[in-house]
C-alpha cells in the first residue's frame, strides 16, 4: 500500500490536484471531505441536529458509501444513491464543517478511510488531517495553500458553475470561518504536518501544480529504488 496525502485549507485545490494525480499514477483517489459531506445529507435526511455528537456518530458507523468512476469523473453513491451533485451544495458543505468537529464522527471516518487504503495499492488521499491524523505514514505528504482571497474566487466560480450565485464577500466569509473553525476545533485540527511539502499555489495553474507534486513523487521513488 503506497499513500500520498494532500491536506491544506478549503478551496486551495486539493480536490482537483488528488484526481489529477490518482489518474497520472493509476492510484485510487479517496475524497475524504466527500464523506463528511454525504454523512452531513444524511444527518439532514433523518433529522439529526449537527450538536448531537452521539446520533450522529451511530450515522458515521453505519454510512455505506461507494464512490464510481463514470466518464472520467467520480461518483459518490450513498446507500446506492448518487448524491454528488447533491453533497455539492453550499448549505450540506457548511453542515459537514459543523459536524466534523464532533470527535466520535471522526474517528468513526478515519477508520472507513484507512479500511479503504488496506484495500488498495495505491491510494491518494486528501483532506483536511488526512497527513497528520489518517495516514501519517503516506509516503509523500503535501500541504497545499493559497489565500482566503484566491480560494474564494475559486469557490465562487465553481458555484457558479453549478447555477449557484453567491456574493464574493459571502464566499469570502465562509471561507474564512471554515478556516477558523478547521484550525480551531479540539479533534485533528487543521495544521501542517512536519514532514510535509508546502505548496502556495495563488499562482500556479492546475497543471502546474500537478507537475510539481508528479516530480516530488518521482524523486522520491527514485531514492526509494536507490536504497
Amino acid at each position: 500500500m503506497r499513500v500520498i496525502a494532500i491536506d491544506g485549507p478549503a478551496g486551495s485545490g486539493k480536490s482537483t490536484l488528488a484526481r489529477q494525480l490518482a489518474d497520472a499514477l493509476g492510484f485510487v483517489y479517496l475524497d475524504t471531505g466527500a464523506m463528511y459531506r454525504a454523512l452531513a445529507l444524511l444527518a439532514q435526511r433523518e433529522g439529526v441536529p449537527p450538536d448531537d455528537e452521539p446520533a450522529l456518530t451511530r450515522l458515521a458507523q453505519q454510512l455505506q458509501l461507494q464512490f464510481q468512476r463514470v466518464d472520467s469523473e467520480q461518483r459518490v453513491l450513498l446507500n446506492g444513491e448518487d448524491v454528488s451533485d447533491a453533497i455539492r451544495h453550499p448549505d450540506i458543505g457548511r453542515l459537514a464543517s459543523l459536524i466534523s468537529i464532533h470527535p466520535g464522527v471522526r474517528r468513526a471516518l478515519v477508520a472507513k478511510q484507512r479500511e479503504i487504503a488496506q484495500q488498495v495499492p495505491g491510494l491518494v488521499a486528501e483532506g483536511r488531517d488526512t497527513t497528520t491524523v489518517v495516514f501519517p505514514e503516506a509516503v509523500l505528504k503535501i500541504f497545499l495553500i493559497a489565500s482566503a482571497e484566491e480560494r474564494a474566487r475559486r469557490r465562487q466560480a465553481q458555484l457558479r458553475e453549478q447555477g449557484i450565485e453567491l456574493p464574493f464577500e459571502e464566499v469570502l466569509r465562509e471561507i474564512r470561518e471554515r478556516d477558523e473553525r478547521d484550525s480551531t476545533r479540539a479533534e485533528s485540527p487543521l495544521r501542517q504536518a512536519d514532514d510535509a511539502i508546502r505548496i502556495e499555489n495563488d499562482h500556479l495553474t492546475k497543471e502546474q501544480t500537478l507537475q510539481c507534486v508528479l516530480e516530488l513523487y518521482a524523486k522520491l521513488s527514485e531514492t526509494t529504488h536507490s536504497s
